[in-house]
């Protein structure tokens, strides 16, 4: 194809011309029969409407029926209707509107005389309420009117400029001190009562609904014109009112909002509950009583309503706001109870003497809701609730147990053993949350043979640290979960764990070691609340996840044995202690239950137990020092790696998602990283890579942008997104002719594509115009070379002259470039390396910065290891250090094949063994991390 001849595209054996005008062979019947492309039978229509060639109506109708053939919905078929009148209806349909609108019309005219002579123009008329900024009210007959002109009358005139030259300011402060002092008939202080006169209660019995709608929201009215004029008590009142007439949530949440200006918190608190009950889920009035916790110190209560706000509104700026602004208050409330030291207050009890030897411990801290290490097994407080003293006939038994600690949640509270010596106080508890003490014989100290009073400051704890196979949202709910745990907020604790349960379950997570961890937890809770029931239920479910889990066996057992079910706390006591024998709390309590069980049901009473389950040598604590099988180990190597993907899959579904929220909201920098998060997790994802071109394509970064084409075409040849989003990097490049080809390409594979035919016709256009302008532009003189003969040997005479014509002291990029370009031409190491050498590193990535690719960086590299290196160490580790700054250095580096990168290795392989004055080995290995 030569310049002069006009371009065209062939599609579907339609020759099409691009120069925007329509040939006048192309207005025939023949030509429009055959012709299949859409747009252009849009431009042979329109010739055909404008009348430029002729009219001709019935080429026009067939045109329009080719076009209506191809594409029915066209824009071009449309034609406008006129406006439906009289004569173009029939005479029933225009009867039914005529009728319909004389209907309307009667309805209004009664509505307003209904109004007019309804009560509710008395109740408007009657305690008008004063105006704003004076304590007067409207004026309703003459009388009034003349009493104020004649007070008006009565008052000074004002003081002439002469006067006030002789004022003594002295003299009239003493005389207003004297009045005030005096004890005579001096006048009272005005009050303002203007409010107090404002009933806030209207009776609006006898109006219909639709009036008290329409009082309801005049005086509603009135409270937001007060509320703007920050008179915050006239706004409570008008809302008050309105309230009287109609209970409405709007009412509600703008009473709130005043009385929480004007500071009162009960009163906002039990207006945000009322909207709460006839609305649930309201934003305002979960922000707004999240704002009363806030105030009120309750700030896990505020962060609660405002993660629900957060869950309808993510964007929300008030909540966001106000979130973190609470989320800062725990955190320094949770500093505080960490350094802060809590007393436990032993109160003595009148009683027998022989308890006189009990007390009770108290919990020590748990590390994730109740999952503790089995530390102290004697008294085993970590497993939830302790043991509940049995009562009746058993309560002066020598084998009561002695690990109680929570006597505040039997289900028998108040009817303890009037034997009881010591108690513990609620100090005790806030105590126990913190691990602060431990009592009893066996909680001196734990199993390894540390102190109880060592490690027991809480560590800051990482609410978005990773749990299993969990996703981030339900990750942190557990998180949090565990901070209640630790706090000693039981029942906040146990709505955490049932919201994740809650969330495993809808989004089909199957994963038996944290759902079992979830129930075991949840468990805890409910053995602390004293909830025994639900507390064996959950334990159950997780014995059916993890059978022969300690844990869940020991707090079933645990509840069983408040719930005085003795046989089947027996046989789970027996269970834990087949898995470990350790357990010093279940050594005790199975003794006692035996006693108890000898007493009660005689020599026979094995035989009235259940079958005690038979625990497999795998599930055995404390037979677990045995070295495992090589099969053992192996199918725990493949357990883990299934483990990893699953989590990795996890992530990387997690950080996707993330990615194209962020592609919705316009956020492009953000997604970036996450799809290069991504493609850290998964490399040969090619969705990826066209995400993310997509991005750098809105960001301006074409070169990035054709880089991740290039990639996703290298996964998948076929690939149409990746060859329109390379065209369109190549556009933003002004490499025309690569665009056109990309678009081709595009409209090859599917011909349907629409904005290919756009963006290929833009391309055509200026290809041609840059074709144009490059046979207008003289062309460049030729420099004349000068060719020199150097006496030497053959092998000095070829490098020298391969380095004729070589710059080897650029002053600027452009010169660094042709300088670099020809010596890579040329294959001469030699002459690179002391074109670096005469180049320094501090300008070594401006002047790289405009053509830095990958066999660029590998030809550096080889000029440093073969010919620098020996010269000059040091300024190879100086060009090192710059180089990785250069723009798109970190793009080309995750383009590199593996023997580019085994050459950039080898490269610092050899700086490393390399002794300088200017770096050392760490130095060296530091600055590879950056490379490799």
């Amino acid at each position: 194809m030569t310049a002069k001849e006009p371009l065209s595209l062939q599609n579907h054996d339609t020759v099409i011309d691009f120069t925007g005008k329509v040939p006048v062979e192309h207005l025939d019947y023949g030509y429009v029969d055959q012709c299949k492309d859409v747009k252009y039978l849009e431009k042979i229509l329109k010739v055909l409407r404008s009348g430029e060639e002729g009219i001709y109506p019935d080429l026009i109708s067939f045109c329009e029926n080719r076009l209506a053939l191809l594409d029915p919905k066209n824009r071009l078929l449309r034609t406008e209707k006129p406006v439906a009148t009289a004569a173009s209806l029939c005479k029933d349909e225009w009867g039914h509107i005529v009728h319909d609108l004389k209907m309307w019309q009667e309805e209004s005219k009664k509505t307003d005389n209904s109004l007019k002579h309804s009560p509710l123009n008395d109740i408007m008329q009657e305690n008008i309420p004063p105006i704003r900024g004076s304590n007067q009210s409207v004026p309703l007959n003459k009388g009034i009117q003349q009493k104020q002109n004649k007070n008006l009358s009565k008052r000074p005139l004002p003081r002439d400029y002469r006067e006030w030259e002789k004022f003594d300011v002295e003299k009239e402060c003493e005389m207003i001190d004297s009045n005030s002092n005096s004890t005579g008939d001096a006048p009272a202080a005005a009050v303002d009562t203007g409010l107090s006169k404002l009933k806030t209660n209207l009776d609006a019995s006898l109006l219909t609904e639709q009036e008290q709608l329409i009082l309801a929201t005049r005086e509603k009215d009135k409270g937001n014109e007060a509320f703007k004029a920050k008179d915050y008590e006239e706004a409570i009142a008008y809302y008050s009112r309105s309230l009287s007439i109609l209970p409405t949530v709007t009412a509600h949440n703008n009473r709130a909002q005043a009385e929480i200006k004007l500071k009162c918190w009960n009163n906002a608190m039990k207006d945000c509950e009322g909207v709460l009950k006839m609305e649930p889920g309201n934003i305002k009035a979960l922000l707004r009583r999240a704002t009363v916790y806030t105030n009120t110190e309750r700030f896990e209560l505020a962060a609660e309503d405002l993660r629900t706000v957060l869950k309808q509104e993510p964007q929300n700026p008030a909540a966001l706001k106000l979130l973190s602004a609470t989320e800062m208050k725990l955190q320094e409330g949770m500093t505080e109870k960490k350094h802060k030291g809590k007393k436990i207050l032993i109160q003595e009890v009148d009683g027998d003497e022989s308890d006189a030897g009990l007390a009770c411990p108290v919990d020590r801290p748990q590390a994730e809701g109740g999952e503790v290490s089995p530390a102290a097994p004697a008294q085993n407080p970590d497993m939830g609730n302790a043991q509940k003293r049995p009562h009746g006939r058993r309560d002066s038994s020598p084998h009561s147990d002695n690990g109680s600690s929570h006597h505040h949640h039997s289900p028998w509270r108040g009817k303890a053993s009037s034997g009881e010596k010591y108690k513990v106080s609620h100090e005790s508890k806030e105590k126990a949350a913190n691990g602060a003490d431990k009592t009893g014989s066996n909680a001196s100290a734990d199993q390894s043979g540390k102190s109880p009073a060592v490690g027991q400051a809480k560590e800051t704890v990482n609410l978005d640290a990773p749990c299993g196979a969990l996703p981030p949202p339900l990750s942190r709910l557990k998180n949090e979960g565990n901070l209640l745990f630790k706090a000693g907020q039981f029942a906040d604790a146990l709505e955490k764990y049932s919201q994740v349960i809650q969330g495993c379950t809808d989004s089909g997570i199957d994963s038996p070691e944290d759902l079992c961890l979830l129930y075991s937890n949840r468990a805890a809770c409910y053995l602390k609340d004293g909830n025994c029931q639900d507390c064996i239920q959950d334990c159950t479910k997780a014995l059916e996840l993890q059978p022969f889990s300690l844990k869940p066996l020991l707090r079933r057992a645990m509840a069983y044995d408040s719930l005085e079910r003795y046989p089947k706390a027996y046989v789970d006591y027996k269970t834990v202690l087949q898995i470990d024998t350790s357990v010093q709390a279940a050594h005790d309590s199975v003794n006692r239950i035996t006693r108890m069980l000898i007493e009660q049901d005689g020599p026979d009473w094995r035989e009235k137990l259940p079958d005690i389950p038979l625990v497999p040598l795998s599930a055995q604590q404390h037979r677990r020092a045995e070295q495992p099988s090589e099969e053992a180990l192996q199918a725990r190597a493949e357990k883990a790696k299934r483990d990893a993907e699953r989590r990795a899959d996890v992530q990387f579904s997690a950080l996707k998602q993330e990615g194209n929220d962020c592609v919705k909201k316009g956020q492009y920098s953000n997604a970036v990283g996450k799809y290069t998060d991504c493609l850290k997790l998964k490399p040969e994802e090619c969705a990826l890579y066209t995400n993310r071109a997509l991005c750098y394509l809105k960001l301006e970064r074409f070169a990035e942008s054709k880089q991740d084409c290039d990639a996703a075409l290298k996964l998948e040849p076929t690939n149409k997104k990746a060859f329109y989003r390379r065209a369109m990097a190549n556009k933003g490049l002004k490499d025309y002719l690569a665009c056109s080809s990309d678009l081709q390409e595009v409209l090859h594979q599917d011909p349907n594509v629409q904005e290919a035919e756009k963006e290929l016709e833009e391309v055509t256009v200026l290809l041609r115009h840059s074709l144009a302008n490059a046979n207008a532009s003289p062309a460049k003189p030729r420099k004349n070379v000068p060719i020199t003969e150097v006496d030497g040997e053959e092998e000095t005479s070829s490098a020298s002259n391969s380095r004729v014509g070589i710059n080897l002291s650029p002053s600027n990029a452009f010169e660094f470039g042709q300088a670099l370009s020809a010596a890579r031409c040329s294959g001469d190491a030699q002459a690179c390396a002391e074109l670096l050498a005469s180049t320094s590193p501090q300008t070594l990535p401006q002047y790289l910065s405009t053509q830095l690719d990958g066999q660029t960086i590998v030809f550096l590299m080889n000029a440093m290891d073969s010919h620098l290196l020996k010269k000059d160490p040091g300024l190879v580790y100086h060009h090192l250090c710059h180089l990785h700054t250069a723009d798109r250095f970190k793009v080309t580096l995750m383009l590199l094949e593996k023997d580019d990168r085994r050459t950039m290795t080898q490269l610092f392989d050899h700086l490393s063994a390399t002794e300088s004055a200017e770096f050392t080995k760490n130095d060296v290995q530091n600055l590879a991390n950056k490379y490799i």
